[in-house]
């Protein structure tokens, strides 16, 4: 189904196009919401790599690569607002943001990936989360496979310390 829209896509079809980005909707939220930590950002992030899509979809060599090509211009733009955010001081107080219904599953993740380390955080996220494997991850952080894999290996270690330490505060 993804190739066919993608296909129509290409060919200016926005409907096609608007089918595609909804598909992608709930793992574009779940990797912009672990990078960010904030759902006003990510919907920002979300918009942006949307606006980004639909303007250089003609780009886009190979198809099967479409989530993989989506998900790296996410990455791009929630580091972006992170780089922002460092640069903007706030005076006023933030306004109430909307909370927002997530599936219990995300929720869960996104406490047990809240401590990590972005560099942990992101790859963990990708891997279970999203599925891609580590050879698909090294192409959308744009970094050697060893490397995820190593960082994949220190994020669950550094999960299961994390665990075995509140696990021993809860019986002593």
């Amino acid at each position: 189904m993804t190739e066919r829209l993608l296909r129509k896509a290409k060919r200016g079809d926005s409907d096609a196009f608007c089918r595609l980005m909804d598909l992608h909707m709930q793992s574009m939220y779940k990797v912009a919401r672990a990078y960010l930590n904030n759902d006003e950002d990510a919907a920002d992030a979300i918009q942006d790599t949307i606006l980004s899509c639909f303007e250089k979809l003609q780009t886009l060599e190979h198809n099967r690569y479409f989530k993989t090509w989506l998900i790296r211009i996410l990455i791009n733009k929630c580091k972006d607002i992170l780089q922002n955010r460092s640069r903007v001081t706030y005076t006023d107080t933030l306004p109430e943001t909307p909370i927002y219904q997530e599936d219990f599953e995300a929720m869960e993740w996104n406490q047990v990936l809240a401590p990590l380390d972005e560099k942990y955080r992101t790859i963990l996220l990708l891997y279970y989360m999203e599925g891609f494997n580590t050879r698909e991850i090294s192409e959308i952080l744009k970094m050697k496979e060893s490397t995820v894999k190593s960082r994949l290996q220190r994020g669950r270690q550094k999960i299961s310390m994390e665990y075995q330490y509140k696990i021993k505060e809860e019986h002593a």
